[in-house]
């Protein structure tokens, strides 16, 4: 049930971020989506449309080190996506591909900076 929960959000999230308007310059174009956790325990597919290039994002749904970190990163920038363990781009870290490139439920996701 919660698997077919996050994957109707997932393709919700990923038709509106395509209806977007186009990126602005030096912006990675595409949306790049994570999936974290609210308080209550629900999934929750968080978004980042045509995000700035070479710039640290921390993900704001899970900066607080208290809560759980978000996982399951997609990547369809045009950019690759090199996300971080911690915030601030610290710690370990994973470059995604551009175009589709994915993490699992086991990539623990706190930042991200695209190239």
């Amino acid at each position: 049930m919660r698997l077919r929960h996050t994957a109707a959000i997932a393709v919700s999230t990923l038709a509106l971020a395509l209806s977007l308007p186009a990126a602005p310059a030096g912006a990675a174009t595409g949306p790049f989506t994570y999936i974290y956790t609210d308080q209550t325990g629900t999934p929750h597919v968080g978004l980042l449309p045509d995000p700035v290039s070479q710039v640290c994002i921390t993900l704001p749904e899970v900066a607080d080190p208290a809560v759980p970190p978000a996982h399951t990163p997609k990547n369809y920038t045009s950019s690759v996506a090199t996300v971080f363990a911690g915030a601030d781009c610290t710690g370990d870290y994973f470059s995604l591909r551009p175009n589709g490139g994915h993490g699992s439920e086991r990539l623990k996701v706190r930042s991200v900076v695209f190239s």
